[in-house]
């Protein structure tokens, strides 16, 4: 029995300058419409967004069931949000918040580790700069170019806008419960009080719900909901630095960037480089 025959070298080399051209080409649009389409980052320096992409989500969704697509989402100042609520949060989704720029190596290279040994999207890396990208343009999808874009869009968050902002902006616009966006909703909502007055367990209980919160929050009552909720509150006991953190001068924001074919380069470049350089760090 003969051997199957193996494309020769010169096939190969005939072939792989089409394909090479065809992902440069393909990327080049990619870049290019997203250059065209890109959200106004710097615009949160000031503004408010009107609407999230995980709210218009949960509209399209509620409606096509033919259920009432009414959300509570009450904006509200940071300094009208408890600092319990502040700490707990941190506490809960990203401790080293006030520390990195964007993105924590430590969760990135281990989620990126795990990911190569399964052959999957990575996982359980999302600081909250992160989430507010996710929650303010994107979908919950793990595709490639969703991610990339979440990267390149954290890179500007973080380039535009103080911690102290980032953070008074994810509290607005995350999700609580079904329907419940942001502290102010969720404190009136389950709480029957304003987000300012908050006490610890309250802030905890509401921490504890962000990475489940259609079926984790204070309306329902759940084991492992409670076990986590007691988690939050042990961190928070232990990171008291945390106090000095919500209450400190935020980090001034960096320089602003125009969006346009070539920044978009530059950025992506720029997160790349970011990315593997935190990706391979060794652990302190």
């Amino acid at each position: 029995m003969t051997a199957p025959s193996v494309p020769s070298d010169p096939v190969r080399r005939r072939v792989w300058p089409w394909v090479a051209g065809a992902l440069g080409i393909g990327i080049a649009g990619w870049v290019a419409y997203e250059a065209a389409t890109w959200p106004d980052v710097a615009a949160l320096v000031r503004h408010h967004p009107e609407s999230t992409a995980f709210i218009e989500r949960y509209r399209r969704r509620q409606t096509e069931a033919g259920r009432s697509a009414a959300v509570r989402w009450d904006w509200v100042s940071g300094d009208r949000i408890s600092s319990h609520l502040k700490r707990a949060v941190v506490a809960a989704e990203d401790m080293e918040f006030f520390a990195h720029h964007g993105f924590s190596s430590a969760e990135l290279r281990d989620a990126l580790t795990q990911a190569l040994r399964k052959l999957e999207a990575p996982r359980g890396a999302s600081t909250i700069t992160q989430q507010l990208a996710k929650n303010l343009w994107l979908s919950p999808s793990r595709n490639p170019l969703r991610k990339l874009k979440e990267a390149m869009l954290t890179r500007q968050l973080e380039r535009h806008l103080t911690k102290g902002r980032i953070l008074e902006l994810y509290l607005n616009v995350v999700e609580f419960g079904p329907g419940i966006y942001g502290a102010e909703a969720a404190a009136r909502h389950y709480f029957g009080k304003p987000a300012w007055d908050l006490t610890e367990h309250e802030a905890a209980e509401l921490a504890a719900s962000l990475p489940r919160p259609s079926i984790w929050h204070p309306g329902r009552a759940s084991r492992a909901y409670a076990r986590y909720v007691a988690e939050v509150e042990r961190r928070m006991s232990v990171a008291t630095f945390l106090w000095r953190a919500v209450r400190a001068e935020p980090r001034a924001a960096g320089p602003e960037m125009a969006v346009s074919v070539d920044s978009m380069l530059e950025l992506l470049r720029d997160t790349l480089e970011r990315t593997a350089r935190d990706t391979v760090r060794t652990r302190p």
